[in-house]
């Protein structure tokens, strides 16, 4: 065999559903030189339609499926629960029998909401999961679909309070609001990770170079914030890089002056050392939220 053909022999074919959204755009954008990798958008794989999951899987025969797709609007998901299920739990069920049938790995990406948030210290990956809204339930009938049917050769990577410089995100909401309101009001006392789609793509990418790294695991950039210190944060990089206007006053509240249809955990912070320890550490959340306000503006700018 030549070298060309050893090379390519070792390479891995990666269906990534969920093709259109944040993660699923910055995992298109940096792929490893030794994957070759499919994206696929909802049209051409619906993950909570059995058939559609097996048709895209026989067309591709992906050695490895990240799922990228999920149904992540939390205070929709209070009067839309059986469209959150269809996706959220539904959907991961569909593509962990495709992925036992076709002998393919299973890469799963969860969220902080599984718990219930009113633990006073960071989660740990073996935790039991107590949801206080129907987004959060319908992760953790996912994550359970996926463990009865692939047991721990499947991956699932929690994280939270992701972003990117594109889509629906806390980090396009503010900057909106921002450029249009006299003042905002965010607040204080819910607490996790924000973590950019970029840094979440990159740990999926190495994940899939270890075997060794599946079961249940934790993965946000580090550090913690409010929801306050975030839209803080917000303003100030977005100023520095001339993505705002103007500065305006940011007002810190608990939630009960802000009521939202769904309840959010108070404290999502979750325990990384041990994806730290097999992935590398992330950055500071800080870092990566200049980053990402650095490529919007060039994008921007461009």
């Amino acid at each position: 065999m030549g070298p060309e053909a050893m090379a390519g022999a070792s390479r891995k074919r990666v269906l990534v559903t969920g093709a259109g959204g944040q993660v699923g755009r910055a995992l298109a954008q940096t792929v490893p030189a030794e994957v070759d990798a499919v994206f696929l958008h909802r049209q051409a794989l619906d993950v909570a339609d059995a058939g559609s999951v097996a048709k895209a899987l026989a067309a591709h025969r992906p050695q490895v499926i990240i799922n990228a797709a999920a149904y992540t609007a939390v205070d929709r998901a209070e009067s839309e629960a059986d469209q959150a299920y269809a996706i959220n739990a539904q959907g991961p069920a569909h593509l962990a029998r495709a992925a036992r049938e076709l002998g393919a790995e299973l890469l799963h990406i969860s969220t902080d909401f599984v718990f219930s948030g009113s633990q006073g210290q960071p989660y740990r990956p073996e935790d039991p999961t107590a949801p206080i809204n129907a987004y959060g339930a319908s992760k953790v009938a996912g994550e359970e679909a996926i463990a009865a049917i692939l047991g721990e050769q499947a991956l699932i990577l929690r994280t939270s309070w992701v972003y990117a410089p594109w889509g629906q995100n806390f980090l396009q909401t503010m900057l909106r609001l921002m450029e249009n309101r006299p003042l905002l009001r965010v607040v204080c006392d819910q607490v996790g990770s924000p973590t950019s789609a970029h840094s979440l793509a990159g740990a999926l990418w190495r994940a899939l170079a270890r075997p060794d790294f599946r079961g249940i695991q934790h993965w946000t950039d580090a550090g913690v914030a409010s929801w306050y210190d975030f839209a803080v944060a917000i303003q100030e990089e977005a100023l520095a890089l001339g993505l705002l206007s103007r500065r305006i006053p940011i007002e810190a509240i608990p939630s009960s002056a802000y009521p939202t249809p769904a309840r959010r955990p108070a404290n999502s912070q979750l325990d990384k050392s041990r994806s730290y320890a097999a992935l590398g550490a992330a950055a500071h959340w800080r870092v990566a939220l200049r980053e990402t306000l650095a490529a919007q503006a060039t994008v921007s700018s461009a």
